[in-house]
């Protein structure tokens, strides 16, 4: 056998920068890296060896430099995705944020985390955890439970079988998640004789499991005697191509679909069959569609609580849930009947098998009617400018009005995130949303990490004041590597969503708004993003945000547009209930009329068929 004698870190690296697509590229584009004592000697070396056809990327923390790589991937719809490095200690558990978003959304993340001497020769190392009664542990272990695949390479030779298994897990669209490589940082340095078969590229197909003949007649069935069916729209869809094949299917049987924030873009809202979104942060007219439903067809969602709307959307007596999903765990939740397949697949065999079946349960007026209130929350307010403090629906309106079919809206977590689904009339492929962690921090990361996988679209940030100061400085990336992209950063002088939230479960004001907390802090944010290199200005009004946002295209650096907003108003249209517990007893009387209006809503809540 042929052998080829490098480091344990050399034949990582090596081995991962011939692991290739369908296409003929590579699946992971490069490392994101910071380097410290438990990755820089090992790590550090074998990346800089290799750089001509493995790159690194230098980002400014561990955590934000992970959300730029599952953006990446996102954007890539699974089908490419990049490796993060850190050191040992803080800089790993920096990434474990990461990790479990990246767990949630289900997606493709290679986590190379430096670790302790496997030799314990100088134990305990700088920043090393020491568990006193397991002498295995180490900080990583904190990966496991947010890791699809997680391992310790203890032995050059185990690169051999852990490697290909990140990969599998990586590249299989049922369990794929990130997967965790803890890499002890004396065994980085080792060298072994590699056999040099191991480093033959590889090609990782995506696989498209087909249905279950007895599944899809069931489902098939269940379609064919309903009365009224919905379909929700979720990640899956876009994650398996099935974009087309959604259209079509609804399309031939004239059912309505509504979208949730994983699934949103996935078509047009333009399509005369889309209602929408559904839930919490769901349209009038999707909801209405959902409440009626006596058949409910989720096809790529997880059902998250935002969509049910804490399992209260779909409120006919009479409904049966349908669940198809890559993956039996999904599919099975809240005893929905399953269809355990790829979307694409799934939604092709339907269309064939209920041929000539057409329904004409729903109203086309509602849809119609939801647009005009969206547009009238939000058009420019009548009086524009500093002394009458637009909401963040005007915001959104300012940005869509301006928006053309290359703009990519973002977001993640605040206010934008609810008000951007209920509000934002999508293109197709044009919305980009990190709802299923929710993960403040994510907004200007993961903007960079759309623009580098999509460079020719026009990517929109929407951040809030609080989710900037958690997450930053990766616009100092962003200005130095030159990728240009737009941020509207809303400042409502504190946590305007969860203080709505607070009022509305009964609470306080309190701990939220600056002016409600301890802390009153004045921040020049247009000072401080020129500061790290992007070119950043304050908008007077929403007609002068608009300008703004057009000007911003012509740039080759991030654009930070800076607006005051009201942080009283919600999105003024749509939505619904979402359970979130009011305390029983013990309090004033807002929190018992709060309370009521919880078990008011609770006894609609419909967890099983």
């Amino acid at each position: 056998m042929s052998t080829i004698r490098m480091t344990a870190a050399q034949a990582m690296m090596r081995w991962l920068s011939v692991q290739m697509t369908e296409d003929g590229d590579r699946f992971l584009k490069g490392c994101w890296a910071i380097f410290g004592h438990g990755n820089v000697a090992g790590i550090g070396e074998a990346l800089h060896g290799i750089g001509d056809t493995f790159p690194t990327f230098r980002g400014q923390n561990e955590q934000t430099m992970c959300h730029a790589a599952v953006a990446y991937a996102k954007t890539h719809r699974r089908r490419q995705a990049m490796a993060v490095t850190s050191s040992i200690g803080p800089g790993a558990t920096n990434m474990v944020t990461a990790a479990a978003l990246a767990h949630v959304n289900r997606l493709p993340l290679l986590l190379i985390p430096g670790d302790v001497f496997a030799n314990r020769r100088p134990d305990p190392v700088l920043q090393q955890i020491e568990d006193f009664d397991d002498g295995t542990v180490s900080a990583n272990d904190c990966f496991k439970p947010v890791s699809r695949y997680f391992d310790r390479i203890m032995r050059p030779e185990q690169l051999m079988t852990a490697l290909p298994r990140a990969m599998a897990v990586m590249t299989d669209p049922q369990n794929c998640g990130p997967a965790t490589l803890a890499f002890c940082q004396d065994v980085q340095a080792e060298s072994y004789d590699f056999p040099k078969a191991f480093f033959e590229p590889k090609v990782w197909r995506i696989r498209r499991p087909e249905p279950d003949p007895r599944e899809l007649a069931d489902v098939a069935e269940l379609i064919r005697t309903a009365q009224r069916p919905v379909i929700v729209s979720g990640g899956g869809v876009l994650y398996s191509g099935a974009e087309d094949a959604l259209a079509g299917f609804a399309e031939a049987l004239n059912i309505p679909f509504v979208e949730t924030q994983a699934g949103k873009g996935g078509l047009a809202a333009a399509h005369p069959l889309n209602f929408g979104s559904p839930g919490v942060t769901g349209s009038a007219c999707g909801n209405e569609i959902c409440a009626e439903a006596d058949l409910v067809i989720g096809v790529g969602t997880r059902f998250q609580d935002f969509t049910t709307a804490s399992w209260t959307a779909f409120r006919n007596p009479k409904r049966t849930l349908v669940s198809i999903n890559l993956h039996p765990y999904d599919a099975a939740k809240h005893m929905a009947v399953p269809l355990v397949s790829d979307a694409r697949v799934a939604l092709e065999r339907l269309w064939a098998a209920l041929e000539g079946v057409r329904f004409d349960a729903h109203d086309p007026k509602a849809r119609t009617d939801w647009h005009a209130a969206v547009e009238a929350v939000t058009a420019r307010p009548e009086a524009d400018g500093p002394e009458n403090l637009p909401t963040d629906a005007q915001v959104i309106g300012a940005v869509q009005r301006v928006a053309t079919e290359a703009t990519m809206a973002m977001c993640a977590a605040g206010t934008m995130p609810g008000a951007l689904q209920v509000l934002w009339q999508a293109a197709r492929g044009g919305y980009h949303m990190e709802y299923g962690y929710s993960c403040m921090g994510y907004e200007l990361a993961g903007a960079m990490g759309i623009k580098l996988a999509e460079p020719d679209k026009d990517v929109v940030c929407f951040v809030g004041d609080g989710s900037y100061m958690m997450a930053n400085s990766e616009l100092a990336t962003a200005a130095a590597r030159r990728v240009p992209f737009t941020v509207v950063l809303t400042d409502n002088r504190g946590y305007g969503c969860i203080n709505r939230l607070q009022i509305e479960c009964g609470g306080a004001e309190f701990n939220n708004m600056y002016k409600d907390s301890d802390v009153q802090p004045e921040i020049d944010f247009v000072a401080h993003a020129r500061s790290m290199g992007v070119h950043a200005e304050k908008a007077a009004s929403i007609a002068d945000l608009e300008a703004k946002i057009v000007e911003a295209r012509a740039r080759d650096v991030p654009s930070v547009i800076l607006i005051d907003t009201d942080p009283v108003p919600g999105t003024g249209a749509g939505g619904a209930w979402w359970d979130v517990a009011v305390p029983q007893t013990g309090g004033p009387e807002r929190l018992e009329k709060a309370r009521n209006r919880y078990d008011a809503n609770a006894a609609f809540q419909r967890v099983y068929n």
